[in-house]
Parts: C-alpha cells; sequence; structure tokens
C-alpha cells in the first residue's frame, strides 16, 4: 500500500439501532479487513447467545458494557485499507445522553454516514445528527437507509424517506448528500450490490467512499501554522539551531517566503523547513514539520505562523461562537474557564449567551443557561488575544475547547462565527 494512499476519515452516525455497528462490521468483513482469530472469537460470542448468524456489530462494541448492553456507549475507531484508499471510521453513540462523543467524533470527519431504520424513518436523533453534522462543518453527508429488508426492499419507502431528510437538509443548506439503500445485515449494497436492489442505480457504499472527492476538504489558500513547540537541542552539533515545531493547519509554505508572528506582528522569512526525513523544498496541510527562520524573533507555544501578504486571520480577545456544552454541569456565566485553541491556553469569561438552538425545528430559543448537549449561540472575552478564523473558513483555527478550570475536564466544544 502506497504510503501517498489518500485518507478519508468518516464517522456513523444515526438512532439507536439503526444498525451503525453492523455496518461497520459488515464494511470490515466484507472488505476482508479483519483478521481470523477476530471473526472467529465473534462467531463464539454470537453462538453464546444463540444467535443463528455471526453478529457482526461485536467487531465494534468493544467495552464490556456496551456488549452486554447491546449499545454503543463510546466511539469506537477502526481502521482499514482497500488499493484505493486508506480509512478511519468512527462508530458513534446513538443515544441522545451520548451526543457530545458524536461531537468530538464529527469535528475531525470527512464524511459523516448517517442510519435510518427503513421502519422507523427519520427520527429526533436523526436530525440532531444531522444539525450537529453541519454545525462542525462536515463536508459530505451520506444517507444510509438501513433494514431495507425490513421493507421487502420497498422503493417507495426508501424514496419516501429521501424526500422528508433531504426537506430537513436544505433548512441547513446541506447540497452534498448521497442517499443509498442497504441491508447491513445480508450484505445489501455495503461492499458488494447484491441481488435485492436491482431498482438503485447508483453506487454501493464502499465504492462511493472510495471515489468521493476530499481534496477541497482543507483549505489550501492560507497559510496557518500555530507553533507547538520552540526546538533548542542542548548539543554541540546544533547548539545555535532554534526551530519552530508545529503542524500546518492550512495552506503551504515554501523556503524563502515571508511570513508574519502573530499577535506580536513580526515579519521574516522561511530559512528552513526541517521534517525527520530531511529538509523540505515546501511543505503544506496536514503535514507537521519544524521552521527556521532567518531573524531572530521571539516566538513562544501559542504563536501563529501566517504569510505576511495572504489574507490575515483575526487576533482579538472577543468573538461569538457556536458552542456545543458537554459537561453534565450547565454553562455558568459568572465563572471563569480555559479556552484551548489550537496551541495557545488562556482564560475566559462568557459575556453573554444569544439563544439556544432547539436541533429538532431549528428554532432559537432564549436560555438563560447550556445544559448537557445543548447547542447555543455565545460570546466569549479573552485574556490573552487570539489569533483565529472563522469557522468556515478553516476548522481547525475556527474551534476551540472550553476547560473547567477546577477540574480540568472538557465541558464544551466551539465554532467561532
Amino acid at each position: 500500500m502506497s504510503n501517498t494512499t489518500q485518507l478519508l476519515r468518516f464517522i456513523t452516525a444515526g438512532s439507536v439501532d439503526d444498525g451503525k455497528s453492523t455496518l461497520i462490521g459488515r464494511l470490515l468483513h466484507d472488505s476482508k479487513s479483519i483478521f481470523e482469530d477476530q471473526f472467529s472469537a465473534i462467531s463464539k460470542t454470537s453462538e453464546k447467545r444463540g444467535m443463528a448468524a455471526v453478529d457482526l456489530s461485536l467487531l465494534t462494541d468493544g467495552l464490556q458494557a456496551e456488549r452486554e448492553q447491546g449499545i454503543t456507549i463510546d466511539v469506537a475507531y477502526r481502521y482499514f485499507a482497500t488499493p484505493k484508499r486508506k480509512f478511519i471510521i468512527g462508530d458513534t453513540p446513538g443515544h441522545e445522553q451520548y451526543t457530545r462523543n458524536m461531537v468530538t467524533a464529527a469535528s475531525t470527519a470527512n464524511l459523516v454516514v448517517i442510519l435510518i431504520d427503513a421502519r422507523r424513518g427519520v427520527l429526533t436523533q436523526t436530525r440532531r445528527h444531522t444539525y450537529l453534522a453541519s454545525l462542525v462543518g462536515v463536508p459530505h453527508i451520506v444517507l444510509a437507509v438501513n433494514k431495507m429488508d425490513m421493507v421487502d426492499y420497498s422503493q417507495a419507502r426508501f424514496d419516501e424517506i429521501v424526500a422528508e431528510y433531504k426537506a430537513f437538509a436544505a433548512q441547513l443548506e446541506l447540497h452534498d448528500v448521497h442517499c443509498i439503500p442497504m441491508s447491513a445485515l445480508n450484505g445489501d449494497m455495503v461492499v458488494e450490490r447484491g441481488d435485492n436492489l436491482n431498482w438503485y442505480q447508483g453506487p454501493a457504499l464502499l465504492e462511493l467512499l472510495e471515489k468521493i472527492e476530499i481534496d477541497h476538504d482543507v483549505n489550501t489558500s492560507d497559510f496557518r501554522f500555530p507553533v507547538q513547540w520552540v526546538c533548542r537541542p542542548q548539543t554541540e552539533e546544533y547548539h545555535d539551531f532554534r526551530g519552530f515545531m508545529g503542524r500546518i493547519e492550512a495552506g503551504e509554505v515554501s523556503v524563502g517566503d515571508e511570513v508574519t508572528v502573530l499577535p506580536s506582528g513580526r515579519s521574516s522569512r522561511v530559512k528552513e523547513i526541517v521534517t525527520y526525513d530531511g529538509k523540505l523544498q515546501s511543505a503544506f496541510a496536514p503535514q507537521s514539520v519544524t521552521i527556521t527562520l532567518t531573524d531572530e524573533i521571539d516566538i513562544s507555544r501559542g504563536d501563529m505562523l501566517v504569510k505576511s501578504s495572504a489574507n490575515p486571520p483575526k487576533v482579538e480577545k472577543e468573538f461569538e461562537a457556536m458552542l456545543c456544552w458537554l459537561s453534565e454541569s450547565p454553562l455558568d456565566k459568572s465563572r471563569k474557564y480555559l479556552v484551548k485553541h489550537t496551541t495557545r491556553t488562556a482564560k475566559c469569561l462568557f459575556s453573554r449567551l444569544d439563544y439556544r438552538v432547539d436541533v429538532n425545528t431549528l428554532e432559537q430559543h432564549a436560555a438563560e443557561k447550556l445544559n448537557m448537549n445543548d447547542i447555543g449561540r455565545v460570546a466569549l472575552k479573552i485574556q490573552q488575544p487570539l489569533v483565529f478564523d472563522g469557522y468556515a473558513t478553516d476548522r481547525a483555527t475556527g474551534s476551540f475547547i472550553v476547560i473547567d478550570e477546577a477540574t480540568n475536564n472538557t465541558v464544551a466544544a466551539g465554532m467561532i462565527a
């Protein structure tokens, strides 16, 4: 497998018992991506439970509590590859109380597969997960109408569900939506097309995952390099070396480019781009590199390098954002929290809570607090200036997490407006 094979990150989402874990199990099994001992283990477990066929959902439901309850609690990640592409799958929970797990998984995904039980149609949690996917900027949506075998593979039922879902997606201005009928249990339209859905002329799921275009999912025009670490080797050979380590979150950079350090505003030129494999003439997102400059400038963790002539990010202490509250303790506007944005962490206050969103109707309601799984519009004041873009421009520099100072727990995830 070539090291340059493209990587697609995707998650499965939907309501409880829509078949997310079974779908991933079917993908792994039919694409020959599981070991014999794994298959043997789940075969024995299925036999002990008195099942007539192997329960492929056991490939992802790894926690003992999940296997006992027959549900997914945490996000289970699985990796597999085909000759055309590498994949990282996140199997997210369907229960409403675990919506926060789905948010964190979706924030780095290129694509989300939203499952619908063909018998039950579009549910509240279907709308919730679709709204969350749109909120965190997942570029591609696949609507997988599962369990078609339970409705006699009815095209009329499929068309009815697709029409209802697309009407909701249109309210969110989601345009790249692909709809596939399938039976994860029997394998129809997952890896193989099967014999029961001949009226459907589109691609099977794996075929779509292999060919969907993701090159434009990363901002390639605006160079953004948050400094993770200042490298000063204490060796005789490199005693004069001073490099800035981090990951390129957007754009590209070449030796000789003029760059500006924010928030200080000082400028210099790129002297070298260094990796473990040697020196590069150019680098681009999402590579991790060490950059040296021609001038001695005071730069520390949390600063950001950008191209001097390009579209600059904002450098401010106040901004507005959409916030997903993840903690069991509600948002307290009288308390100070920590904001972690790229590589910088600073104290903050919530100066305003504008509204809470009803994810079922998309209506905005006045609110005095945000409870767990609530989504709302807020305004923040930060102790130190942050260097950021709008989330729609760049997911990496437009997102942040909120941390409780007392417990060090992550209590919210935010998208800068």
